[in-house]
């Protein structure tokens, strides 16, 4: 597979209106682009053993994981001023699995959540990112 960069597509007075990608994205006269297959769609990452994790926010807006000992979430890497999305957290079957954040995660009240501790249950976090650097993040517990 060949990746093409573009790095400029004059449109003055062509016919061209529209741009189409093999992804079943397009691009009108309105100045977006628009990508099949990324709307939506939450990356799963699996189960997350003990230790730190960092989130790549170049690959997805939306996260699910399932924790299978105690982790640390690091400093998301790629962010990008007004990305957002959400983290959707699941315990194992056994639970009691927590989860600390890296310091571009700010908290309501400054304060980092106490996930749900239950087997199996799960957590949402959602995000918006005001910065490279700052990530405001909401924490709704326990849909399970």
């Amino acid at each position: 597979m060949s990746t093409l960069k573009v790095t400029n597509v004059k449109h003055e007075t062509s016919g061209l209106n529209t741009l189409v990608f093999d992804n079943g994205g397009t691009s009108g006269g309105n100045g977006r682009v628009t990508t099949k297959g990324t709307i939506g769609e939450v990356s799963a990452l699996g189960n997350l053993a003990a230790g730190t994790h960092t989130l790549d926010f170049r690959t997805a807006n939306n996260f699910s994981m399932t924790l299978t000992g105690n982790v640390t979430l690091a400093n998301p890497s790629n962010i990008s001023a007004g990305q957002s999305g959400v983290l959707f957290i699941t315990q194992d079957s056994t639970g009691g699995r927590t989860a600390a954040f890296g310091s571009y995660w700010d908290f309501s009240d400054g304060t980092a959540p106490t996930l749900s501790t239950g087997a199996n249950a799960v957590d949402m976090i959602a995000w918006i990112a005001r910065s490279s650097t700052k990530i405001s993040a909401q924490f709704v517990g326990n849909f399970s």
